[in-house]
């Protein structure tokens, strides 16, 4: 089979190396498949780039002058990569079309077997849209890498956490013993962290939309992919660690404003009117509250107060669209 691994990557250069040497060890390590790994540098400012060239010269690089974000940046390899309608031509150095896009962060490390599970399960379901494999976080511990596609409820838990549901249905996770019994099963949607999709769906489908910056985006895509019915899979063999979230840590306050401008725009685009109104007020709601805490805490003398006064700019502006 061969495949096109696509890593969209922001000031993690130590984390990059990495992910980029476990996914060239799981190459080697599995038969029968070939792989074009591309790297788009959003900006970086920590010499990402010039590492990627120096140390992988088999990558094809793309060095973007600006943050495209992730849609825009994963977008822009799959043109590469001729999706999208775009043609290959126009690049210095044509692609050959993989049968699938494997969508990677660069926080991530591959173990052993991954490229193989994953490849292998598409090869043996040609009905399937794509697959993601088990998540585990840096020191070991499990990480949910599917869930069900968002409602009020979740949105409720979310902002109002009761930590006795938080793994539960009632919060879109799938039930633990689903992972533990290394057989796949059908989901709604997969982390972006981890994404395999075969070419086949992304060209009925169409490319990511760029309306969202960061967050949902992957979200947004598999809704795609079930509309057009590509179900997708979730292969709990193929292990993946996650180190999660580095580069949207880097920006604490705009990260929190565009989670929730892309969790709205979501809502907007697949939720009825009813839905909408319902999830707004809850999110105005928690907002004004978490204004309000913060409003107090720094009034009596917080000694987090850069933080609070961030928190307090992310609170207002968000409540601001509502």
């Amino acid at each position: 089979m061969y495949v096109a691994i696509l890593i969209v990557s922001y000031n993690v250069r130590d984390l990059l190396r990495a992910c980029l040497q476990s996914v060239y060890e799981d190459v080697a390590r599995t038969s029968g498949l070939r792989v074009e790994v591309v790297v788009v540098d959003n900006a970086s400012a920590d010499n990402s780039a010039a590492m990627v060239a120096d140390e992988f010269p088999l990558v094809h690089l793309i060095a973007s002058e600006e943050n495209l974000g992730f849609a825009r940046g994963n977008n822009l390899g799959m043109r590469l990569l001729g999706f999208g309608g775009a043609s290959r031509e126009a690049s210095e150095e044509a692609i050959e079309r993989p049968q699938a896009v494997f969508l990677l962060n660069p926080d991530t490390e591959l173990q052993p077997g991954a490229l193989a599970e994953l490849t292998g399960f598409l090869q043996r379901n040609p009905n399937a849209g794509g697959c993601c494999p088990r998540l585990n976080y840096g020191d070991g511990r499990f990480q949910h890498s599917a869930f069900r596609f968002p409602g009020i409820l979740q949105l409720w838990l979310d902002l109002h956490p009761i930590p006795r549901l938080m793994e539960t249905r009632l919060n879109g996770r799938y039930p633990r013993h689903f992972y533990e019994s290394q057989k796949p099963f059908a989901i709604d949607f997969a982390l972006g962290a981890a994404l395999m999709v075969r070419s086949e769906a992304i060209d009925e489908i169409g490319l990511l939309d760029e309306g969202y910056f960061m967050y949902a985006e992957e979200v947004d895509w598999q809704m795609r992919l079930h509309q057009k019915g590509w179900p997708l899979y979730c292969v709990p063999s193929a292990r993946v660690t996650h180190y999660e979230g580095q580069s949207s840590r880097q920006f604490r306050r705009a990260m929190t404003v565009a989670l929730w401008r892309s969790r709205l725009r979501f809502f907007e685009k697949y939720h009825p009117q009813w839905k909408r109104m319902a999830e707004r007020w809850l999110l105005a709601r928690a907002m004004k509250q978490r204004i309000a805490e913060a409003e107090r805490a720094l009034a009596a003398g917080a000694s987090d107060a850069m933080v609070l006064q961030e928190q307090l700019e992310a609170y207002r502006e968000i409540l601001s669209w509502l």
